[in-house]
């Protein structure tokens, strides 16, 4: 059989199949590829890796047209993709899978959270090339046209070269007139502080929202992707699907018996 001519990407996001965001990563990406979207039906933001365990599954096709097909699932961003690759794309395998483009920034700790990144992860633990794009927008609005170009170059590039087994990619794009370059760099040690809201219901209960205050631990170190971010920088972190922390493992080697 002969080899298709165009790469298969899949794409999936956390917030969900009509969101501005993925629309215009298949708008950017269809010219240079076939696209399958299997994405939630809504908002799933802060879904991280989190798949469906008790609920039933629907898939429902939402648009079919030359090169693209657009599914909306009820489930996780990571449902998607495991819903994707058993019974949407049955006859290949994806050349690469792709998070986003993700309204609001997946940079440092928030990774661990994000639902984007789960897409990616479980891409990556396929064995997929896998790499989330986001932005540091929220706006539903974002502009995301000054994105084009890097997205259709980073694109290219992981379907040329591939990625190293059990890495992703993380990349980040700042909100600035012109992107001061791009920064291949580290995850900001950072933290959330405040993150409940107590209110009390009028009808005699307290409920709490989970609201929160982003803090960057090492401001100064510009080595990280929060530097990048702040400076007008395009991030991008490689990411290991391994957690496995070595120099730990070394160090307590003398507790083994």
């Amino acid at each position: 059989m002969a080899k298709p001519s165009r790469p298969l990407i899949l794409i999936s996001n956390d917030d969900g199949y009509e969101a501005r965001g993925i629309n215009c990563l298949v708008d950017m990406l269809s010219p240079m590829a076939d696209i399958v979207v299997c994405a939630p039906e809504g908002p799933r933001s802060g879904f991280s890796c989190a798949f469906s365990a008790t609920t039933p599954l629907l898939l429902t096709l939402r648009q079919r047209r030359e090169g693209v097909e657009i599914w909306s699932c009820n489930g996780t961003p990571v449902d998607c993709v495991k819903m994707a690759l058993a019974e949407i794309i049955t006859d290949r395998r994806p050349d690469m899978v792709i998070g986003g483009i993700n309204h609001g920034d997946n940079a440092s700790v928030n990774s661990h959270y994000s639902g984007t990144m789960g897409v990616t992860i479980e891409g990556c633990m396929k064995y997929i090339p896998s790499v989330a794009f986001s932005i540091c927008d929220h706006r539903a609005d974002a502009d995301f046209e000054p994105l084009r170009p890097y997205i259709v170059e980073f694109t290219r590039r992981v379907l040329a070269e591939g990625l190293p087994k059990g890495v992703c990619l993380n990349i980040n794009f700042p909100v600035v007139e012109a992107f001061s370059g791009v920064r291949v760099c580290r995850m900001a040690e950072a933290s959330w502080t405040n993150e409940l809201r107590k209110c009390h219901h009028p009808r005699g209960y307290d409920y709490y929202w989970m609201v929160g205050t982003y803090q960057n631990d090492e401001p100064e170190s510009d080595d990280t992707d929060n530097w990048a971010l702040q400076h007008g920088y395009i991030a991008i972190t490689p990411t290991t699907i391994d957690v496995t922390a070595y120099e730990a493992l070394r160090q307590m080697k003398d507790w083994e018996k």
